[in-house]
């Protein structure tokens, strides 16, 4: 896959979604993973992330918006239920992207909706756990631009031919 993403929430309270957030960032192939203005017991997110994704992945904890650093033509993407959010099934994802989420209780905050240069939703009829809206985002991401063939127009499909093999990851 070309190209690089991190993932992060802002305003996170709970330290378990945290550490599933770090821990399926890791498995989704996160460059980065980060929190900005958290406020969480950090001694438990090592309940929820037994990868030890911060050994393996750098991890950011900004204080808030304004301390927020991304590399240079990185794309800030919101994930948020708003009205005027790209449907998550038509966004094309950029090549250098750094996912952001609202907290669990309350919705991405004005200022870093500002920021975002692309907001996304993902339709559902109500919102989802903030680290499964997380896993969702990625997991669209690995599966446009993993490199994966098309899907069968039939159902099921067929096995996988001696010739294709998983995109390694970078």
């Amino acid at each position: 896959m070309r190209g690089y993403f991190g993932i992060g929430a802002e305003n996170i309270s709970k330290a378990m979604n945290l550490g599933a957030i770090l821990r399926t960032g890791h498995a989704f192939g996160a460059s980065f993973v980060y929190s900005i203005g958290a406020h969480h017991r950090i001694g438990e997110v090592q309940y929820a992330d037994t990868a030890k994704t911060a050994d393996e992945v750098p991890f950011y904890a900004w204080a808030d918006l304004a301390a927020l650093r991304l590399p240079k033509g990185c794309a800030l993407v919101g994930v948020e239920l708003t009205d005027d959010a790209v449907e998550l099934p038509r966004f094309r994802h950029p090549s250098a992207a750094a996912y952001l989420l609202g907290p669990e209780k309350g919705d991405l905050s004005d200022a870093a909706q500002d920021l975002c240069d692309h907001i996304v939703r993902i339709p559902t009829k109500f919102c989802v756990n903030l680290s499964v809206a997380a896993a969702i985002v990625m997991y669209d991401r690995v599966l446009t631009l993993g490199g994966y063939p098309a899907r069968p127009v039939a159902t099921g499909g067929p096995p996988p031919s001696d010739d294709w093999r998983p995109p390694k990851r970078a």
